[in-house]
């Protein structure tokens, strides 16, 4: 009789702790997992008052840009002058000779982007003859260019600009002048005389200020003294001047 009232008090204080003990085994389970995980976070969202903020101010920096732009390029005249370095062909058997030269030009803006240039050259180098007879082998040739074309603004920024200009006209070669009357057919260089000629350049520019910039543009020069038409390589390089307003 006292063995069962013990089991039964015993029952007693152990079923009620059994639910507890289960819920906190649960418990203690699932927090290692529920721990790692992280709440998503919402994507703001602007409001549209904050996109309209947004909106003007890209807005005034574009027309800050376009400002500026116009600043710069919105000038009626356009004066450059320079130097620059000509790889010239010359008649066989001569080798290609190294020219020098002076550049500077004119340019008339009828808009930021198309003008017209007009623009002339000097050409001078002493191209080797080969030994002969005469005393002549290193002789001084000159060449001088006048030109007029297109120019035309393709890529502009405040500060550097890209342009193309393509240029065509007269050239005078003067072959002879140091070579103290020795004949073409010792020294094998050009005949004296004009011919035609057309120039290709990639001009590029960085500016020092909206009226004064640098420049250098790599060129094709192409000209016609021989009975072949000559391609020749070389740059030019120099300051550019603005001035007048469009």
């Amino acid at each position: 009789m006292f063995s069962f009232r013990r089991l039964a008090l015993t029952l007693a204080l152990v079923l009620p702790a059994i639910p507890a003990a289960q819920a906190q085994s649960s418990s203690a389970g699932s927090a290692p997992q529920n721990q790692g995980q992280q709440p998503a976070q919402p994507t703001p969202q602007l409001t549209p008052q904050q996109e309209s903020v947004q909106a003007r101010i890209r807005a005034r920096r574009e027309q800050r840009r376009a400002a500026a732009i116009r600043e710069v390029y919105a000038h009626l005249y356009e004066i450059y002058i320079g130097a620059g370095y000509l790889r010239f062909t010359l008649p066989s058997p001569l080798q290609r000779v190294n020219e020098y030269n002076w550049d500077t030009g004119f340019t008339r803006f009828y808009s930021e982007r198309l003008g017209v240039t007009l623009g002339s050259r000097g050409y001078y180098g002493t191209p080797f003859v080969y030994n002969n007879e005469s005393n002549i082998t290193k002789p001084a040739i000159s060449q001088y260019a006048v030109m007029l074309g297109p120019t035309y603004r393709f890529y502009m920024q405040p500060k550097f600009s890209i342009a193309g200009r393509v240029m065509g006209g007269w050239l005078l070669g003067d072959f002879s002048g140091d070579a103290n009357g020795v004949p073409i057919s010792i020294t094998h260089l050009y005949p004296d005389g004009s011919t035609y000629g057309v120039d290709g350049s990639l001009i590029f520019e960085y500016n020092l200020g909206p009226g004064l910039g640098l420049r250098v543009a790599p060129n094709y020069f192409g000209s016609g003294f021989g009975s072949t038409f000559e391609n020749n390589w070389g740059f030019t390089a120099g300051m550019v001047y603005r001035f007048g307003k469009q």
